[in-house]
């Protein structure tokens, strides 16, 4: 990868190959001298890692790491996260790897010097505005995984354990400080995380170009988005070492995020519940429900899909495009079913309930009710 750059749109990103050798200089310049790095288990031992906390020592900064952290991010993991945050006297964090650790890191930084309770400041109406800002600690992110985009949003997704739910918590300075975007990071990941998490990317731009609110910039975003999955996510998967690729792909990711302030719709509204309570892969989840939600939303979205088809290279407009869908899903092994990712006597009832409950709701382009609700939980089961 060639290519470095220095961007401030949405926050300070410093992209290219190499560039966690910086992260010591993140740090200091997000007021950091004590940070925490938070991952999730799976990361905790690995090289990039240990790296990753060689350097944040050789700077000075100490080493910390917090790795308890779920696949589904819960409200169990931040009590534990809070507990050494402030036990250990850090003032920040680094948040080191996919949507999970970045979305519990997101939420220590955010919680760590609040008195109110995590589910004060779900993402409805201005209940952000309860927090005090001025608690925040600075968030410093390193992407390790190419598909959420937490880096560059303003929200965590947590499992509440006592209702199986999936709740988003916002608040604006949840927005990382600074944002490492360096490809090498991503190399090692499995084919099927690297699949999971770019369709989690396809699926964010995809949603955010359906929503019906105005958003021009966003939705030129979402729709470039795509395009940079459609070409360079089979290169990522098969030829994992492609630098190119990888990059490609990580700025995907962070457009998908940024273009979903326009909104996200049906796909993340089932995908939120069945992930709760099922413990599914995320993007992999959305990637199931994607052919249903589009045909779904086809009178509302036909005729900028015929636009972003063309704009994609793909023949037969919108019907293409749902066509192309159906084949880069099968590339991938993605199965057609949730049912092929283990979600079993689903309890339909509970799901659409949630999905109607779910912010992501008000961002589909056609009004979701309890019967179409519970129809698509029924195809996409």
């Amino acid at each position: 990868m060639t290519v470095t750059a220095n961007w401030s749109y949405p926050t300070s990103i410093r992209f290219g190959a190499g560039r966690i050798a910086e992260i010591g200089e993140a740090c200091r310049s997000a007021g950091m001298t004590r940070p925490l790095l938070v991952t999730d288990r799976g990361l905790a031992e690995m090289e990039i890692t240990a790296r990753t906390l060689d350097l944040v020592e050789e700077e000075g900064l100490g080493r910390a790491l917090f790795a308890e952290v779920d696949p589904n991010p819960s409200d169990i993991n931040v009590v534990e996260g809070l507990k050494v945050f402030r036990e250990g006297g850090f003032d920040g964090v680094i948040a080191f790897g996919g949507g999970s650790g970045l979305d519990l890191a997101k939420t220590l930084a955010f919680m760590a010097g609040q008195i109110r309770p995590l589910w004060e400041f779900e993402d409805i109406g201005d209940w952000w505005t309860r927090a005090n800002a001025d608690a925040i600690a600075p968030i410093v992110a390193v992407p390790t995984t190419a598909g959420t985009g937490s880096e560059v949003g303003r929200a965590s997704v947590i499992t509440n354990t006592t209702t199986a739910e999936k709740k988003i918590i916002f608040h604006p300075k949840m927005l990382p400080s600074v944002v490492i975007a360096d490809p090498e990071l991503t190399v090692g990941m499995p084919r099927a995380i690297t699949a999971g998490t770019g369709l989690d990317a396809f699926a964010h731009c995809v949603e955010a170009y359906s929503s019906p609110h105005y958003h021009p910039m966003s939705q030129g975003i979402a729709l470039e988005g795509m395009r940079l999955v459609v070409e360079n996510l089979p290169r990522a998967y098969d030829e994992p070492s492609d630098l190119d690729a990888r990059g490609n792909m990580m700025s995907a990711a962070a457009m998908g995020a940024v273009a979903f302030q326009k909104g996200l719709g049906a796909i993340h509204a089932l995908s939120h519940p069945v992930g709760a309570v099922h413990h599914t892969h995320h993007g992999t989840t959305n990637a199931v429900c994607m052919p249903a939600v589009l045909r779904f939303n086809a009178p509302a979205i036909r005729g900028r899909f015929d636009l972003a088809a063309s704009y994609l290279g793909l023949d037969g407009g919108f019907d293409g495009f749902c066509d192309f869908v159906d084949r880069f899903n099968a590339r991938f092994g993605v199965p057609e079913r949730l049912s092929g990712l283990g979600v079993a006597n689903p309890d339909l009832d509970a799901l659409t309930a949630a999905a109607l409950r779910d912010p992501s709701v008000g961002g589909n382009p056609v009004e979701m009710t309890r019967a179409n609700t519970r129809k698509l939980f029924e195809a996409v089961l």
